[in-house]
């Protein structure tokens, strides 16, 4: 079938090119419009019992608390009691507007003594609640009416949830601009440098800006049925240069590797895409899967990046397949075109042969080897058992940062007001007593200062707000959160909800946590039958999803430690704190993802050799030999694209980008070109068995790699070609 598609895409090519082109353009122009779509929220579990308690308090009471903060301090010498300073202040509050603001609380407008004045007198609050709900249509208010806050000769300062959101959404669609603007020129240097030509160079890179407009097109379809978080464009983002560039190594090198044994163009691309073409595909399925996974939580959150991140996989991929081969087709030898002087150099050098001497020296003493680089992940992994999530807080973004410091001024100078607690909901027809006494047993729960009717009952609906001793992200809040889920409901109630932001926290992590193990289940599976069946062996999928593992837990370990356990965080310029979960299972969709992809190349090229008669450290090195350089390649400018969000401002985008440095480093030398080799020595040829009935089973739906390339061709130039690339005695055993 990919033989069969490479020849069609040849012969079609400039149709393939044309048509393949209008659709991810006009896709992309269309897809500019998700850009409005986007929001900042969808962190909670909807089905949860807290964020149904909040949608009960919404419905019923209207909604509590106040969106935005504003903190005004008075000038010197004088106090927030000064008439003047009043008159100001409230002269601009008048002015916004009605259809964005529902309420305005402040220390001039609501009965004294109030706690919206600091204890000194220097400092007096705003609290402005927003007619709309969604995230999206509130930080698109706010943008309209932010700048009439001000006030002439005094110091404002803006706190609360949505200043705090819209600046992190600003920085993050700054630092992605950055990262790309640092990250691309030194890509096309080095794609320059590995291909040895311009032309050939600038073809992943086409690749890659069409998925990401791709991406954007299919994100923007999504949006229309769901909420789509704006961090999404930064996966989609990220994973479709990332990973095109990936496909376009491969492809584009096995091209040229054709070309030069001596095919024509036409054979030449079709037997790259029958042979790359088809490992580019388990690949892509294989990442698709993995994030796939993120679609198994509640959280459109989590939701969102699992569109992201697959839209731009499965673009990629078919661009790879389409545009790729109908550019390989139309361009022929001349992908050779403005090469550099070294490209003749590099030719001489296909064979890589440093790789085959590193395969060779790993298989002497693989057991000396293997144990200890398993020792060494599995302690690098360790700090991670100690780790704590949390969720995203202002402490995301730098110190210094006016929406953080005015968060931290807020805790420090108005602890009654930052004093988060809990939103708790009781329905029936109960009594204003049992009320009472319901909540004199809140009161007494370790961890709960005081507990109170928050409002008049409205349609036999009551609400309390009960005030937490502590962080209300730590473990003492949490607990005191869940014993208050256990008190004793009042009498005639027909049902208690528990809301408020610890409870929000503690059921998303709780959806996760009963998730993750799905996620893992569905990647197992995947990655067992499509590896399977792409190699027909049964050990090849196990060790790989071992050495995943591996990888995995190496790089959550280090993670922890400079996040969590603040060493570096000085350097990095982050604030230690509990990890943010949403972004802990993308990445771990991520790593599993490309684990798995650079799994795949390396296999692909070994189960080739071996299907030519190979023995196992013969495919072993072979595999090495015409993988490594391209592997590591790949790892080198993926880390270049991922990993300039590593200087983001944010805390989490610098969390993904040192992650993924972490990740990519590890698993494509480490694990890859040193631990698997050694893994395969030991294993030998059972490696390469499976059952009778199973083999008959793969064997059927010849989907191996090289299935479609006819067999008399493959062979007729090997006494031409390369000694590892000339047909090998079968092995015996």
């Amino acid at each position: 079938m990919f033989a069969k598609w490479g020849s069609l895409a040849y012969h079609r090519r400039w149709v393939v090119m044309i048509a393949t082109l209008v659709l991810t353009v006009m896709g992309g122009m269309w897809g500019l419009g998700v850009f409005d779509r986007l929001s900042e929220g969808g962190f909670g579990d909807p089905t949860s019992e807290a964020v149904r308690a909040n949608k009960v308090i919404e419905g019923t009471f209207g909604r509590q608390g106040g969106d935005i903060v504003v903190m005004y301090t008075a000038p010197s010498g004088s106090t927030i009691d000064s008439p003047d300073l009043k008159a100001k202040v409230e002269k601009q509050l008048s002015g916004l507007p009605t259809d964005a603001v529902k309420t305005v609380a402040s220390y001039w407008n609501i009965p004294q003594p109030n706690p919206f004045g600091s204890a000194d007198k220097s400092k007096a609050l705003v609290a402005i609640t927003l007619q709309a709900s969604d995230s999206n249509t509130q930080l698109k208010d706010f943008a309209r009416f932010s700048d009439q806050l001000k006030v002439d000769g005094v110091e404002t300062q803006l706190a609360g949830q949505i200043p705090v959101q819209k600046t992190i959404s600003e920085m993050s669609g700054a630092d992605l601009v950055r990262a790309e603007a640092v990250s691309m020129p030194i890509v096309l240097i080095l794609l320059v440098i590995i291909f040895g030509g311009v032309v050939a160079a600038s073809l992943p890179v086409l690749v890659g800006g069409l998925a990401i407009m791709g991406s954007m097109a299919l994100l923007h379809a999504v949006s229309l049925g769901t909420e789509v978080n704006s961090f999404a464009i930064n996966v989609a983002t990220l994973l479709g240069l990332g990973m095109a560039i990936d496909y376009g190594l491969f492809i584009v090198g096995r091209f040229r590797e054709e070309l030069a044994a001596g095919r024509t163009t036409e054979q030449a691309v079709q037997r790259t895409v029958g042979s790359a073409g088809r490992t580019v595909v388990f690949s892509a399925t294989l990442l698709v899967i993995a994030l796939a996974g993120l679609l198994l939580f509640p959280q459109s959150f989590l939701k969102s990046l699992g569109y992201g991140g697959m839209s731009a996989v499965a673009v990629a991929a078919f661009v790879s397949l389409t545009l790729l081969p109908a550019l390989l087709g139309i361009l022929g030898h001349r992908v050779d075109k403005l090469s550099m002087p070294w490209r003749k150099r590099m030719a001489k050098s296909e064979g890589g042969a440093v790789w085959a001497r590193l395969g060779k020296k790993v298989m002497k003493r693989p057991a000396l080897i293997a144990v200890p680089i398993v020792a060494v992940l599995l302690a690098l992994g360790a700090p991670f058992l100690g780790v704590k999530f949390g969720e995203v807080t202002e402490k995301v973004l730098p110190a210094g940062n006016e929406a953080r410091v005015a968060v931290e001024t807020l805790n420090k100078d108005f602890p009654a007001i930052a004093k988060t607690g809990l939103d708790i909901v009781v329905k029936g027809n109960t009594s204003q007593e049992a009320v009472q006494r319901y909540a004199e047993r809140v009161a007494a729960v370790p961890g709960i200062d005081t507990a109170a009717l928050a409002q008049e009952p409205k349609d036999n609906i009551w609400l309390l707000s009960a005030s937490l001793d502590g962080d209300p992200l730590s473990d003492a809040s949490k607990q005191a959160m869940l014993d208050v889920r256990k008190v004793t409901p009042p009498l005639g109630a027909s049902e208690t909800l528990v809301g408020g932001s610890t409870a929000v926290n503690v059921d998303s992590l709780n959806a996760i946590s009963s998730r993750l193990p799905w996620m893992a289940l569905l990647f197992i599976a995947a990655t067992f039958i499509l590896m399977f069946l792409a190699f027909g062996s049964v050990l090849l999928p196990i060790k790989a999803i071992v050495m995943s593992a591996l990888s995995l837990s190496a790089t959550f370990g280090v993670l922890t430690w400079i996040f969590y356990d603040g060493h570096l965080a000085s350097l990095l310029g982050v604030t230690p704190s509990p990890l943010d979960s949403g972004i802990v299972v993308l990445m771990v969709a991520m790593i599993l993802g490309l684990s798995t992809d650079y799994e795949v190349f390396l296999l692909s090229r070994m189960v080739e050799a071996r299907n030519k008669g190979a023995s196992n450290e013969e495919a072993v090195t072979v595999g090495l030999a015409k993988t490594g350089r391209v592997i590591t390649a790949a790892a080198i400018l993926l880390i270049l694209v991922t990993g300039a969000f590593a200087f983001s401002q944010v805390a989490m985008m610098r969390f993904v980008g040192v992650g993924m440095i972490l990740a990519l480093a590890l698993d494509a030398t480490i694990v890859r070109m040193i631990l698997v080799p050694a893994v395969l020595k030991l294993l030998g040829n059972a490696a390469w068995w499976a059952p009778g009935p199973l083999r008959r089973i793969q064997e059927k739906l010849a989907i191996h790699e090289g299935g479609d390339v006819d067999d008399e061709d493959d062979h007729k130039d090997d006494d031409n070609r390369p000694a590892q690339w000339q047909r090998f005695p079968q092995p015996v055993g």
